[in-house]
């Protein structure tokens, strides 16, 4: 499995990419890594593009782990950090329908899923229809 991110500070975005089996001890790794980022900052958009998940490991307390990790970032100033998830196949639709759970009762996270780019780009306010357009208008 691979996780990647890639800060857009353009945008005030980060784009989060999965391919393969979603593990999670290589998402605390990419997670850990975003969080002492340089350009990592207090309320930036989440686009968690979850197409190319073929399989996700099992372990709902190490989810639990992660979000509660997550949540400590993002909940950590003011404002609310708006995280929107691409699920455009039926195993991304149910696996980010189990996060948005995890995301319940916190008002500093505003999570949502969508099964389009275009929708996913438009939630987060950008002009873009794809995320390779985003992609490459940011340098």
């Amino acid at each position: 499995m691979s996780v990647t991110f890639r800060i857009l500070p353009d945008h005030g975005l980060v784009y989060v990419r999965y391919d393969g089996i979603a593990v999670l001890e290589e998402t605390f790794r990419a997670f850990d890594a975003y969080a002492r980022h340089p350009q990592q900052r207090p309320g930036q958009k989440q686009l968690v593009d979850l197409a190319g998940i073929t399989g996700v490991e099992q372990d709902y307390v190490r989810l639990m782990a992660l979000q509660s990790r997550k949540a400590d970032l993002f909940s950590a100033h003011e404002g609310q950090t708006m995280i929107v998830y691409y699920a455009p196949t039926p195993l991304s639709y149910d696996l980010s329908k189990m996060v948005l759970r995890s995301w319940d009762g916190l008002d500093s996270i505003v999570a949502l899923v969508q099964q389009t780019e275009a929708g996913a780009l438009a939630l987060l306010g950008l002009r873009e229809r794809s995320f390779a357009a985003l992609l490459q208008t940011a340098v």
